[in-house]
């Protein structure tokens, strides 16, 4: 495996695992008052373009990693939407 490959995977895997806590306890505590609705707002919108960009690069560490971490950040959008 090249080593730009290997640093992406990694760095992928690391970004998106440091959302798994933040979605456990918004799910389990249904707790959202100090999640900012207008940040993940931002973050989804910017994954959707780390996404276009990744497919269009055929990048699979982009796509893996913004498709999960998109798939977070929208749940969180919707407990914030559902909770508060």
């Amino acid at each position: 495996m090249d080593i730009l490959l290997m640093i992406g995977t990694l760095a992928a895997l690391l970004t998106t695992l440091s959302f798994v806590p933040q979605v456990i306890k918004a799910h389990t505590t249904k707790k959202t008052q100090d999640l900012s609705f207008g940040m993940f707002m931002l973050l989804s919108v910017g994954l959707i373009l780390w996404l276009v960009y990744g497919i269009a690069l055929r990048s699979l560490p982009i796509i893996f990693a913004n498709s999960i971490t998109l798939a977070f950040s929208l749940y969180l959008l919707y407990l914030k939407k559902k909770h508060g």
